[in-house]
Order: C-alpha cells, then structure tokens, then sequence
C-alpha cells in the first residue's frame, strides 16, 4: 500500500475539487434556477432546496477534495459515490426534455450521460482510491 499520489493524481483531485466547490458554489447562486431542471419530478422534495443542498454538498466535497489529503482514500470513494447519486438528474434532465446548462436537445442530454462515469473515474483515479482500497479496512 502506498500514501504517495503522483503529480498528475494531484492535479485531478486538485481540478476536481475546484471544479466541485465551483459547482457547489453556483447551485448556491447564479445557477440555481439551471440547477432545478436537474431535480427528478418523482423527487418528493422542493426542487430548490434539493439544489440548495447538493450545492453545499459539492462545496464540502470540493474543498475535502482539496484539503484532506490523509483521508483521500475516503473522501474519494464518497465524491464517486455523490456522482453515482446524482446520475438520476441526468437521467430525468433526459427524459422530461428539461433545458439547461446549453443541454437545450436530446443528443446533448444524451452525450453528457457518458461524462458522468468519466467524473466517477477521475474521482477514484485521483485520489488513488481505486487503488489504496486496502486502507478502507485498516484502522487509522
């Protein structure tokens, strides 16, 4: 088992965290309104507070991107986990024909599907959490 991530491992988890506390901070802001075409209509929630509440997510998520790095095994299997989470909002900005973020036809919708196993990837990839799983089961 090795604690050492190389430099371009850095960089991802380092680019994916700012991109996470950027995204966090829009839902809380300027896109909020973007962010709701996002939200399942079978969620039984308010649509603006599930944004409101994924955006802080992404902002913690982000910044413990950016800063945890002893516990980046961790935190990189539960940012993975957050962009498995959210894939129904992908799904349902699909089905229900919901513009957004420029995603205004089908094809759009379609192709950014692909990109949210890329996100998954990069998470798990940058931190070496793929890799170092081994310390999940060992106690700190």
């Amino acid at each position: 088992m090795t604690n050492q991530l190389s430099k371009k491992r850095h960089a991802v988890r380092l680019t994916l965290g700012a991109f996470l506390t950027y995204a966090g901070v829009s839902h809380l802001s300027f896109g909020r309104e973007e962010f709701q075409a996002q939200v399942p209509r079978s969620l039984p929630m308010d649509p603006d507070l599930v944004v409101i509440l994924s955006g802080v997510t992404e902002v913690g998520l982000g910044l413990s991107l950016m800063t945890l790095l002893k516990k980046r095994v961790h935190v990189g299997w539960i940012v993975a986990l957050f962009f498995v989470a959210v894939f129904p909002g992908n799904i349902a900005q699909l089905l229900d024909h919901r513009d957004a973020f420029g995603l205004d036809t089908d094809g759009k919708r379609v192709a950014r599907l692909f990109f949210q196993p890329v996100l998954i990837a990069l998470a798990l990839w940058g931190t070496g959490a793929w890799r170092d799983r081994a310390q999940l089961r060992t106690k700190d």
